[in-house]
């Protein structure tokens, strides 16, 4: 058997040759697909009518639809049938199907919570047992920021197929509202003292005046009556943690110098 070397050096050539164009191809077109997920996202930002959940997830289907785009021009570079190739994923579509089902229903997640918006960006929500700030929402993946500025990745699919606790969906004030024991004897004073440092907050609703009042008699015992007094204060839902704590611990260095 005889080797044509011409004909050898010439396909080596050409495969080199369309090797070199796929790694540029590739090159150009992961840097298109940025910027053109750039450039939606700056033309949908510009209108002010389109919800910023919205324009994420539609600049990132863009950059996905670029580099499919590109990866079929790569097939086609090597001489590969964009038709025949289509029929063998046809001819295998179950095993890539039963293969790829935790991906692709994070893909139709994302698009129900597309469709249905039950959260927008910024929106203080509670799901799939985590807390935090919605931050964006891509195709596979939904970000949220936690109180403590940790970021928390949770495929879609868990997000739409869990309870979700949106404490921003209805405008208005949330209510803190804290209880503890305390003797009856020091009531009063402890009261107003908690009154002063609340009316002092920002955080607290001026609409509604915070309140602190004794709830029951937890020792009756006349030498030494304990009482609970429960603190009561309106602020916006994402401030009512942050007031709740303040709260305790103002209550605690009160109590501990009395």
């Amino acid at each position: 058997m005889t080797i044509n070397f011409d004909t050898l050096k010439a396909s080596l050539v050409l495969y080199g040759l369309n090797a070199v164009y796929a790694i540029l191809l590739l090159a150009v077109g992961w840097y298109l697909s940025g910027a053109m997920q750039r450039f939606v996202t700056r033309v949908l930002s510009v209108t002010h009518r389109v919800d910023a959940l919205v324009t994420l997830f539609v600049a990132s289907l863009v950059r996905y639809a670029v580099l499919a785009v590109v990866g079929i021009a790569v097939l086609q570079l090597f001489g590969i049938q964009t038709a025949s190739l289509v029929a063998v994923l046809g001819a295998t579509s179950l095993a890539i199907g039963l293969a790829l089902q935790g991906t692709l229903s994070n893909l139709a997640a994302g698009v129900m919570l597309l469709l249905f918006r039950p959260f927008h960006i910024g929106d203080d929500v509670e799901v799939a047992g985590k807390a935090g700030k919605v931050r964006s929402l891509s195709l596979f993946m939904t970000e949220l920021v936690a109180p403590d500025n940790t970021q928390i990745l949770l495929p879609n699919g868990q997000v739409w197929g869990a309870a979700i606790i949106n404490h921003s969906a209805y405008p208005g004030t949330g209510e803190v509202k804290v209880t503890f024991p305390v003797r009856a004897g020091a009531a009063n004073a402890l009261a107003d003292q908690i009154l002063r440092e609340l009316r002092d907050d920002p955080r607290i609703d001026d609409r509604a005046a915070p309140t602190v009042n004794v709830s029951k008699v937890i020792a009756a015992d006349p030498a030494a009556p304990v009482v609970e007094l429960t603190v009561s204060a309106k602020v916006r839902p994402s401030d009512a943690d942050a007031v709740r704590q303040r709260v305790l611990d103002h209550a605690s260095a009160l109590l501990a110098a009395a």
